[in-house]
């Protein structure tokens, strides 16, 4: 009887294993699958890939083939085998609470994403919300500036500004391209009776304000940049789009420019964030800033190239202003655009310039930091190409 009882344990046992090594397989192949066709957008097989740590299925396929031994890190420790199972077949990651929340709650995927560089106090639970807005009549509705200075915040009165020299390199012809497509995005303490992050928008008092004051801030330095200040909420209503048509309508525009003007290489997309002061802004000795979140859309073949521009703008953000930027971010995934016209050129990335409850003044002063980066990189590369 004893015998028999072992006999008849061991073929369970094998057979838990081979269940196990074939939902490995089956992960590989569905990885593979993710791999080759960026394109394919199946929520739950990018999940099945990315939800399952990459050092728990390298440690599992060591135990046949010890190359995957040698790429796991030294500190690593081996991974619980159920543990594993569980977030295989169902696709829960217990190091992150989204993959229990992200497919129950209501506009909870528009958290999806990937932090690739965490600025200072970055995480998934303060990411930017881009793809969120009030109804468009909301958007429409005039509402009163605050601001009585505008028209002399819009000036070159500062002493620095007005000696400010442009650089001695300059290009011949606009190379830079800003744009809006969420054009009315504006700023709490610019506007009478607005508190409320819904309430941040206005028809003349908004982003493209931001946009503007870069491109000024990279001629200055030498960069020729055109800046497309659209209404482009005003275009949606025009063809009766809803809101998230808002980067369809800013694509026509692109790929217009693009007719018009074969010198152009770089494509920022600026916005404002709808997260409030104590997230999107910094102190740096002394002065405050709006902070940067750099925005990299997955769901194109230009996203690599995209991101690394983004990346090296970071550090070199971070290196001169260092908190400045909150870090970059690459998007994709279920009722998320995930593309933001950043196809249409390899050097294309979405930038968010502060919060709803940020100034413009304060927006301002990151434009200078952010064009002196910008600069910075950009005849850096050109001197290389140069070279």
């Amino acid at each position: 009887m004893k015998s028999s009882k072992t006999r008849s344990t061991a073929p369970t046992q094998n057979m838990i294993i081979m269940l196990i090594l074939g939902m490995i397989s089956i992960s590989i192949i569905i990885g593979a699958l993710t791999t080759f066709q960026t394109s394919l957008t199946s929520d739950a097989l990018k999940r099945t890939t990315y939800d399952i740590s990459v050092e728990s299925l390298f440690y599992f396929m060591s135990m046949e083939n010890h190359y995957f031994s040698e790429v796991l890190p030294a500190e690593s420790q081996n991974p619980s085998i159920g543990k594993f199972a569980f977030e295989l077949i169902t696709n829960i990651n217990f190091d992150d609470p989204r993959t229990f929340l992200g497919r129950e709650l209501p506009g909870f995927s528009f958290y999806d994403g990937t932090i690739v560089v965490a600025g200072e106090g970055s995480n998934f639970t303060n990411m930017p919300t881009s793809e969120s807005a009030p109804p468009l009549d909301v958007i429409l509705a005039e509402r009163e500036a605050a601001s009585e200075n505008l028209a002399n915040m819009n000036e070159e009165t500062s002493d620095e500004r007005n000696d400010m020299s442009a650089e001695s390199q300059s290009t011949e012809n606009k190379v830079v391209h800003i744009i809006h497509s969420h054009s009315r995005e504006s700023f709490l303490p610019e506007l009478k009776n607005a508190s409320e992050p819904d309430d941040a928008w206005h028809a003349e008092l908004n982003v493209t304000l931001v946009g503007e004051r870069l491109g000024k801030e990279l001629e200055k330095r030498g960069i020729g940049t055109e800046v497309d200040k659209t209404d482009i909420s005003g275009m949606l209503s025009e063809r009766s789009w809803s809101y998230p048509q808002s980067y369809e309508a800013s694509r026509d525009l692109i790929k217009t420019a693009m007719e018009d003007n074969q010198d152009l290489e770089f494509f920022f997309e600026i916005h404002r964030d709808a997260l409030r002061r104590d997230i999107t802004t910094v102190t740096i000795n002394g002065i405050e800033y709006a902070r940067t979140y750099f925005v990299i859309g997955k769901n194109n073949p230009n996203y690599e190239k995209n991101q690394k521009l983004a990346e090296d703008l970071h550090y070199l953000l971070e290196k001169q202003y260092p908190g400045l930027s909150r870090g970059v971010l690459v998007k994709d995934g279920t009722g998320i655009n995930g593309r933001y016209n950043q196809d249409l050129s390899e050097n294309s990335i979405l930038i968010e310039m502060g919060g709803v409850d940020n100034t413009l003044e304060e927006s301002y002063r990151t434009t200078e930091a952010l064009a002196e980066i910008i600069s910075d990189y950009y005849w850096n590369s050109a001197e290389k190409v140069n070279n």
